[in-house]
């Protein structure tokens, strides 16, 4: 797992900039010339850094593009770099699962939610927040005709953001073209939490027999990728045919599923 500062300031749109990351940059530059040179007001900051003086006047009156908030977010959080074996990044891991299987990130604000289910209920969710470092808010607790749907209480848009450089999207899933690369490189047990987590969201059961059924409106591609990553978490036979990965009943005793 090898999150970028660069890769959640891309998550931003900008008119100025038609790469936010070079927003960063500037802002970056801004302060480093303003702390060396603490007498010098924004026209001589801008005309040494070549910037326009209604930028720099912001940022060196303590403004700061959002872009740099959710960097700073993410860095305070722990949630850019960290311990690949550690606590943080195995809940981000999960929260992974949780939204590409049983939730959503919004288009526009990039706020993350998790709908829980028969097998996902409502306290292993919000544990998963709780591990992040986040509270969790509850709509629809006390709904009996819908799912209950968690929501991180605070930071919400620097977490949405964070998940979608680890390959959720924000907006439509049907338009993901590609099962997350970043799950490959998680220790075991992250990747085992992520499998069983995507297949309770996800999986339908038959009375008849123990095989499991995904069913995505994804790409083939993605969906390749999702059965040859539970193949590979259990080492037993995995397949899609059309929307459809089947999960044969060993692979579902391996997952402690059947």
């Amino acid at each position: 797992m090898k999150p970028t500062a660069q890769a959640l300031a891309r998550t931003y749109s900008d008119r100025e900039y038609p790469d936010p990351w070079e927003k960063v940059l500037d802002y970056r530059r801004v302060q480093e010339y303003a702390a060396e040179h603490s007498n010098h007001g924004r026209t001589r900051v801008g005309k040494a850094l070549d910037l326009p003086l209604s930028r720099v006047r912001g940022w060196i009156s303590n403004g700061m593009p959002d872009s740099v908030r959710g960097i700073q977010t993410a860095i305070d959080r722990g949630w850019l770099g960290p311990d690949p074996e550690g606590e943080t990044a195995a809940a981000l891991v999960e929260l992974l699962a949780h939204v590409l299987a049983g939730g959503s990130i919004t288009s526009q604000t990039y706020v993350p939610s998790v709908t829980t289910g028969r097998r996902v209920v409502l306290d292993d969710v919000q544990a998963v927040f709780d591990r992040i470092g986040v509270e969790s808010v509850v709509r629809r607790a006390n709904d009996s005709g819908r799912a209950s749907e968690v929501l991180p209480e605070s930071d919400r848009s620097a977490l949405g953001r964070r998940l979608v450089t680890m390959g959720a999207p924000a907006g439509e899933k049907v338009d993901l073209d590609e099962f997350p690369p970043v799950v490959w490189n998680v220790p075991t047990a992250a990747r085992e939490s992520f499998a069983r987590i995507y297949v309770n969201h996800r999986a339908r059961e038959y009375s008849e027999k123990r095989t499991l059924v995904v069913q995505e409106k994804r790409s083939q591609t993605y969906l390749e990728g999702l059965s040859e990553f539970l193949t590979d978490v259990t080492g037993e036979s995995v397949t899609v045919s059309g929307h459809n990965v089947t999960i044969s009943a060993d692979a579902a005793r391996a997952l402690c599923l059947a």
